[in-house]
């Protein structure tokens, strides 16, 4: 996993990452790589980090803390266990926070869900489902919060949604 992903322009410059994707841990990439895919899918600059609430409680709060003055415009944390990152998330920002739990080997993810989903009145986090297809929803989340102001993700967003239904209506089960 590289620590910083930014998507380049069709001219060669680097753009800014407008999403972050940060996860508790290292093993977590294989569920919050999915996040990552879908933003590139969708040509959006994004970064992927591993901070953690309670190994680097510090760092993550500098990190939200000093989000919004870096250009970001969505944080998506993915975190086990406990899963704190994404109420750490919101409690130093005001951007959106995309919580994804992920799935354990002792409750199967609900502990990181019920962590994640069970934030006090005043500080919100979007909690997607567990695992994989919450990490891909987290980040078609995120292009729906950015399409409200562009019109050019807004028409990705319904192509690619014209795309599903597509599917589905090609579908033959002989």
């Amino acid at each position: 996993m590289e620590e910083e992903n930014k998507t380049t322009d069709a001219d060669g410059s680097s753009t800014p990452p407008l999403v972050a994707v940060i996860m508790g841990s290292k093993s977590d990439w294989d569920t919050m790589s999915a996040a990552s895919e879908t933003l590139t899918q969708f040509g959006i600059a994004h970064e992927c980090r591993v901070l953690s609430a309670h190994r680097s409680p510090t760092l993550a709060a500098e990190f939200a803390a000093s989000a919004e003055s870096r250009g970001l415009q969505v944080i998506i944390a993915g975190a086990g266990g406990a899963a704190h990152l994404a109420g750490v998330m919101a409690a130093h920002t005001i951007l959106p926070v995309l919580g994804v739990p992920m799935k354990s080997d002792a409750l199967k993810g609900m502990d990181s869900l019920l962590s994640t989903v069970q934030m006090p009145a005043g500080i919100p986090v979007g909690t997607l489902a567990i695992g994989k297809a919450g990490s891909t929803n987290a980040a078609l989340l995120a292009v729906a919060i950015m399409a409200n102001g562009n019109s050019n993700l807004r028409e990705k967003l319904r192509q690619y949604r014209h795309q599903l239904e597509q599917k589905i209506r090609e579908t033959d089960l002989s």
